[in-house]
């Protein structure tokens, strides 16, 4: 076991783009020669000057007949011209006869120009009879005919260096007769993931494995930026491994990208192993942002390692911010950049002070045409904090917070952003999973945009007309839920669905309710300030305390956990799956995917708020017509366990 590595100097991002540019000179890359039919997005290596005229001789632009304009100088449909027909002539046959005064001869589209026709008279104008035809309108020099050259001239240089070849330029050059082309070759790219905690998918997840996300989310980024990436797998915490897979990808490759062993932890070995490969190797060891501290480069047998973090989030964000423009002066190809917009950020936020945070959002149309920002915190741990984002918002190192309304500029993902056709913000439920699903398999083009911040969040942004809807399942002290809570706003309430909300435990524990939680024999996991299961938990604490005698604050204290927060069902089960806590409160759905014993505790209604102006919105009514479905009551009922779908589902309460 090595010595810990302690990041000395973090660059900054422009710092360490500086030293890629000064170290890894972008020469001209390999050229090779390829078919014309495998051209397609490739680069031109070379200018392409034709080597004949396009075309190659004077043609006819028209079905019609050739003459000597000369001939039909004040023809018209009272006086019109009579010419010999002297002949016909196709589209790729050769011609030999002549035109002469007072004569003509038959033409078809693409067929070359015979000698001593200066003009082609359309079809339409003329009329054939007996051996002669009748022309009603005057032609000029030149009308109809496609002269030599006139496409492209030989020797011009069609196709510049650098180009793409897209269908178009693949025409022009088939036009020139060319069947194989010069293009840059497309570099090699390496990519291998560290760490005995990743399995490969299709494997079986041992206990806290997780599958290897970032060699297929980097494969599938490294062909985007016109490479070819190649797959090393997966390789454990083993230094003797890992150097020999390395050395195996520097040989094999022209670029190498490993993701994971980056950071300063004990068991991290990236630096220790580029060292003995090359001293000196390292040129930058760890960056002033976040996400994307732990971010190795360093330059081995002449070629680029980009160390990239192991966290999803952060590896792609690394990626796109450093590799991507390296891979694109590589290959020549510049895929189009996202743009910069302005919006409204949705919420405070706090943040480390002294790192640079590049925070990736949500973005959301108000009804006026503004933009509203809402941060993605799941952290760059979470494989959809990249992947679900519109783009991301880059915070100074010198701000500590952002405040609630604060004007942001949003850096887009793509060249443009996308509304999504319905919003819904607020605690999430697979219930709601599934009638989006049904919505857009009925309607394939409708875009929808889920935002999870909790009950809380979620109504608030229907009111200030962020979310078309927002599901809320808040119990009031009345014992009614979410009913009070729109009550003096601009809101109308539409009825969803119940699901069961209750106590979930391992099946080697023993327990009854808040006592077992009150002597602190067992450790709770709670959920987060805002959210309706937590509203839920804070309301029976404090009943329980009426009971006991005790002050809400006092029994917070003596049970073990309750300051631990979880933001999902999901994770508060997961949490006493692994024996992190003993209990929590979840849906029953999640009690029983996780194999949990379940104590009910209420049957709680989850409804939509939408506001007033937004009733008759399409997307709107299409999503509360899919609640009063049959084919959702079916599949809701039979996927989620504790959820029932009730005959009033689908309409407006309040």
């Amino acid at each position: 076991m090595g010595m810990r590595k302690i990041f000395r100097k973090l660059a900054t991002v422009e710092e360490a783009a500086a030293v890629i540019r000064e170290s890894f000179t972008v020469e001209d890359f390999k050229v090779e020669l390829i078919p014309l039919t495998d051209a397609l997005g490739r680069i031109l290596a070379e200018d392409v000057a034709s080597p004949l005229d396009v075309p190659g001789f004077d043609r006819s632009a028209m079905d019609g007949y050739a003459v000597r304009a000369e001939d039909t100088f004040g023809a018209d449909e009272t006086r019109p011209v009579s010419l010999r027909l002297k002949g016909r002539v196709e589209a790729g046959h050769s011609v030999e006869l002549e035109v002469s005064v007072g004569e003509a001869v038959e033409v078809s589209t693409g067929a070359p120009i015979p000698r001593g026709a200066n003009a082609v008279v359309m079809v339409e104008y003329t009329m054939e009879n007996d051996g002669a035809i009748q022309v009603f309108r005057s032609a000029s020099p030149g009308e109809n005919i496609t002269s030599a050259g006139s496409d492209i001239s030989i020797g011009e240089v069609i196709l510049r260096r650098g180009s793409t070849i897209t269908y178009r330029e693949m025409g022009v050059l088939a036009a020139l007769g060319l069947s194989q082309v010069k293009v840059y070759a497309k570099p090699k790219v390496a990519i291998l993931s560290t760490g005995d905690e990743l399995a490969s998918p299709g494997s079986t997840l041992k206990n806290f494995q997780v599958y290897d996300v970032n060699s297929y989310s980097l494969f599938a980024a490294v062909r985007e930026a016109g490479c070819i990436p190649i797959m090393m797998g997966v390789v454990g915490d083993d230094e003797l491994k890992f150097k020999s897979s390395l050395t195996k990808a520097l040989t094999s490759s022209d670029v190498v990208i490993t993701s994971g062993s980056t950071s300063a932890g004990f068991g991290d070995m990236m630096y220790r192993v580029l060292e003995e490969l090359e001293p000196g190797s390292i040129l930058i060891h760890g960056l002033s942002v976040k996400p994307g501290k732990p971010t190795v480069i360093a330059r081995v047998m002449g070629k680029p390692i980009f160390g990239l973090p192991g966290y999803p989030a952060s590896a792609m964000t690394i990626f796109n911010l450093l590799v991507k423009p390296y891979l694109a002066s590589l290959t020549r190809l510049q895929p189009p950049g996202g743009s910069v917009v302005e919006a409204r950020f949705a919420m405070k936020l706090v943040k480390a002070l002294g790192r640079r945070e590049l925070m990736p959002v949500h973005v959301i149309r108000e009804d006026g045409g503004g933009l509203v920002a809402y941060p993605i915190l799941k952290g760059s741990g979470a494989v959809t904090s990249f992947s679900l984002a519109d783009g991301y918002i880059d915070v100074p190192a010198h701000l500590n917070f952002l405040e609630e309304g604060e004007v942001v500029n949003v850096h887009l993902y793509s060249p443009r952003l996308k509304p999504a056709d319905l919003v819904l913000i607020g605690s999430h439920c697979p219930a709601v999973d599934c009638a989006v699903s049904m919505l857009i398999n009925r309607d394939p083009s409708c875009r929808v945009k889920a935002v999870n911040v909790g009950s809380t969040a979620g109504l608030n942004a229907a009111v200030r007309g962020e979310a078309d809807l927002a599901g809320i399942h808040l119990l009031h002290s009345s014992g009614v839920y979410n009913e009070p809570y729109i009550k003096n706003k601009p809101l109308q309430l539409v009825r969803g669905y119940n699901r069961v909300q209750g106590f979930a435990f391992r099946k080697n524990v023993s327990f009854q309710g808040f006592d077992d939680l009150i002597s602190g024999r067992l450790t709770f996991i709670n959920r987060n300030r805002g959210s309706g299961t937590r509203v839920l938990i804070d309301m029976l604490l404090e009943d329980y305390c009426r009971r006991a005698n005790l002050s809400f604050r006092q029994a917070a204290a003596r049970i073990k956990g309750f300051n631990v927060e979880c933001k999902t069902h999901s994770s508060v089960a997961s949490a006493v799956k692994t024996g992190k806590a003993d209990v929590g409160v979840v849906m029953e759905a999640y009690a029983a995917w996780y194999d949990l014993n379940f104590k009910p505790i209420s049957v709680e209604e989850y409804d939509f708020a939408v506001r007033r102006d937004k009733v008759n919105k399409p997307e709107v009514k299409a999503f509360i017509e899919t609640l009063k479905s049959d084919e959702f009551k079916v599949e809701a009922e039979a996927r989620i366990p504790g959820v029932t779908v009730p005959e009033d589902a689908g309409e407006f309460k309040l």
